[in-house]
């Protein structure tokens, strides 16, 4: 799987997570970029406009394809710009195609920008990037749009250790790091609310995982999961933070706060989304 995927919707946004994949690409040795524009009907506000006969759907198809060709040229101005970039456009919900598409291309890893943020935002709203990162089937790296590429060489991943010989994503998290041959560390946020857990007896299991590696292991106490991460990543030269959200029933995912979706709006590094 030598392909990033890389979804578009034409903004300043977009455009600097993609400007992220080229030199992520050659770092990985990945082959290739697929962007990929997912276009829909507009949304009429108005309940008496018949939205659906105002449609031109070859019109959109053409405006899907003309952005995605601007998009790639101005991609190919960048430093790094060489790396072969093919794109594709469909009518569908970005959430609904991606993981057909990724399939589809072979696709390894997917790309995103994030945009948006307060209260509003996040609770109501959230964002694409967000949402493919918690329904993808392959990683995700989310880009906060003040981000710009710096090679990886120091990784944070962020563990619960809670039943973590069934929830960690081994085999993606050892392909990033056979690709990248970065100082991988792994830090415990303990938070007044959490349950007590055997910490000893996870960070056994996920050192026997991750031995090769040499890992070293960090745990700190903050009111705030996302806070912690932050500041350990600030004051120890953090490259990229993983995160491994786990499945949550229905109803449950409707009122728990997310961990994933703070540290993807709150972070100003970007952060890689994987899933046991």
């Amino acid at each position: 799987m030598k392909t990033i995927l890389v979804p578009t919707d034409f903004s300043d946004t977009a455009m600097n997570a993609a400007a992220y994949a080229l030199p992520l690409a050659k770092q990985l040795g990945m082959d290739r970029i697929v962007l990929y524009n997912a276009y829909q009907a507009p949304v009429s506000v108005d309940p008496m406009v018949p939205t659906v006969q105002l449609l031109d759907m070859d019109l959109m198809k053409k405006s899907s394809e003309e952005g995605l060709a601007d998009f790639k040229a101005k991609l190919q101005q960048q430093p790094d710009g060489d790396v072969p970039i093919d794109t594709f456009s469909e009518y569908n919900v970005l959430t609904g195609g991606i993981n057909d598409l990724s399939k589809a291309v072979q696709a390894g890893l997917i790309v995103m920008g994030i945009t948006g943020g307060g209260a509003m935002t996040e609770t109501l709203i959230g964002s694409n990037a967000v949402s493919v990162s918690l329904h993808s089937h392959i990683p995700v790296v989310i880009v906060p749009p003040d981000a710009s590429f710096k090679k990886i060489n120091r990784v944070l991943l962020a563990c619960d250790f809670k039943q973590v010989l069934a929830t960690t994503p081994i085999q993606p998290l050892k392909a990033l790091l056979d690709g990248t041959a970065t100082k991988l560390h792994v830090l415990h946020v303990n938070t007044p609310n959490e349950k007590a857990i055997d910490l000893s007896f996870e960070n056994m299991v996920l050192d026997g995982l991750l031995k090769t590696y040499q890992p070293e292991y960090h745990f700190v106490n903050n009111d705030s999961f996302t806070d912690g991460i932050n500041h350990f990543a600030d004051n120890n030269q953090i490259d990229l933070i993983i995160t491994m959200p786990k499945k949550h029933g229905f109803f449950e995912s409707l009122f728990k706060k997310s961990h994933t979706k703070k540290l993807a709006f709150h972070s100003h590094l970007p952060l890689m989304v994987m899933h046991e």
